[in-house]
């Protein structure tokens, strides 16, 4: 069976149908982010969900003049998908559009990007799309599919969803519907100085829960010596100095232009460019109704600059030669440049909207013992288990950990020999014990509970 688009990761498998992604990265071959579905008998497709709308179909008006013909990107590109089998129901996370950080050849919201889109799974007949960031120019896509759990509002049980987004926000939907169960605002947001960009004048804003990442930056969170060590403060405020200072107007900040000879000027984006939340998505106890996510706070640095010659846009991102992170390389790790929390873990109570408690998640062991506790960055997510207990080993810390569901309180931590980069699983062995298994790096890494 040739696919002809590649896609990296697992398929969906219901039945007799594998669902699988794509992956079309800047300059590949082989076509367009559809997902499609094949016949696991037969090799043959079912069918190919067009991730950029076609002429006559649900958000082509979306995109301005022809700016839809051949567009790449807006890949089903997440690492495996999810089903709710009793509906039907398919729910397909599709990323930005390429090329991602000039938008001024692609004006308009730009359907599908950035949205989770409910198919049937025989077929994909569209159900509903819920889009989270209109014409995306941060990369900042939902990298994880939806969790599934339900919700209970005025004594009534809803089907429900949680999509996380490199953005920093968990977005909570009727999983029937697609509506916002606690609401969403479209509330604006700065405008482009770029030539030709038309950043989307508002954005869609959850009125709950809360950013769970850090989404803005003032001149007073730079990190200080009294915050961790004086080598530190004095290396972010040289990052500082050597980008020509830092601007930031709040969530969905558009990078800055910097003209051809003009004095160094930097955006500082937050979340950067792996978020917030990343590939780890979500997980939920039905016992409390609590979802966990795990997010990390790691600026990115950057501009928008004419691009050189032979370009597809006019004008694109660079970081000047450099990692575009606003961290600094201290004692063999890589320290954020802003107060912590660098990393947090936290639980939200699915039937209010509410932060039920949230925790900063991994040490920065090379600080003296009372400034240790900052967060560390973290991309892959938690499992709970039915016996309330929440495993996560994501954090650079290279540490695998237990907390109680309920509460957030730490049971266990144990140091692996590289990091978790997966979300761990748990499994009954035939000798009737429960394990909790976990890749770190290259290792699988696994443990017997009590």
């Amino acid at each position: 069976m040739d696919m002809m688009v590649p896609y990296n990761s697992v398929p969906l498998v219901y039945q007799n149908i594998l669902v699988v992604g794509a992956n079309t990265p800047p300059g590949a071959l082989g076509g367009v982010g559809n997902p499609r579905a094949f016949d696991a008998r037969t090799g043959a497709k079912l069918w190919e969900f067009s991730s950029v709308p076609q002429p006559g179909s649900v958000g082509h008006d979306t995109w301005e003049g022809d700016s839809w013909k051949g567009r790449l990107g807006v890949n089903a590109s997440p690492f495996y998908f999810t089903l709710d089998e009793r509906r039907g129901l398919l729910y397909l996370p599709l990323a930005s559009p390429i090329p991602g950080a000039y938008g001024g050849d692609r004006k308009g919201a730009n359907l599908f990007g950035n949205s989770v889109i409910a198919v049937d799974v025989r077929t994909a007949t569209y159900k509903w799309h819920f889009q989270t960031i209109h014409h995306d120019i941060w990369d900042h896509d939902p990298p994880a599919p939806p969790g599934l759990f339900d919700v209970v509002r005025n004594g009534r049980r809803i089907p429900a969803l949680g999509v996380t987004t490199k953005s920093g926000y968990l977005y909570i939907l009727n999983r029937e519907t697609g509506q916002p169960i606690f609401g969403v605002e479209e509330r604006p947001v700065p405008k482009s100085d770029v030539p030709g960009e038309l950043a989307f004048p508002t954005q869609p804003f959850p009125v709950k829960p809360p950013p769970l990442a850090r989404v803005r930056y003032r001149p007073e969170d730079l990190v200080t010596a009294a915050d961790t060590t004086p080598e530190h403060a004095r290396a972010c405020a040289e990052l500082v100095e050597r980008n020509g200072g830092v601007s930031n107007a709040g969530p969905f900040t558009p990078w800055r232009f910097r003209a051809e000879g003009a004095p160094p000027a930097s955006t500082l984006l937050f979340p950067g460019g792996l978020g917030g939340a990343n590939w780890g998505g979500t997980a939920s106890d039905p016992s409390t109704g609590y979802v966990f996510v795990a997010t990390q706070d790691v600026g990115a640095l950057g501009w928008i600059e004419k691009a050189r010659d032979g370009s597809p846009v006019p004008y694109d991102k660079s970081s000047g030669g450099g990692r575009g992170t606003f961290d600094v390389r201290i004692a063999d790790a890589n320290w954020p440049c802003q107060k912590p929390p660098w990393g947090r873990l936290t639980a939200v109570n699915a039937s209010t909207g509410n932060i039920a408690w949230q925790i900063r998640l991994g040490i920065t062991e090379q600080l003296p013992e009372g400034k240790q506790n900052t967060g560390r960055p973290a991309l892959a997510g938690p499992i709970v288990t039915a016996g309330g207990v929440l495993f996560i080993a994501s954090s650079d810390d290279s540490r695998f950990r237990a907390f109680e569901a309920k509460t957030g309180r730490q049971l266990w931590v144990t140091r692996l020999e590289r990091r978790g980069n997966a979300d761990p699983i748990t499994y009954q062995g035939r000798n009737g014990k429960q394990y909790v298994a976990v890749v770190a790096t290259d290792t699988l890494a696994v443990y017997a509970l009590p």
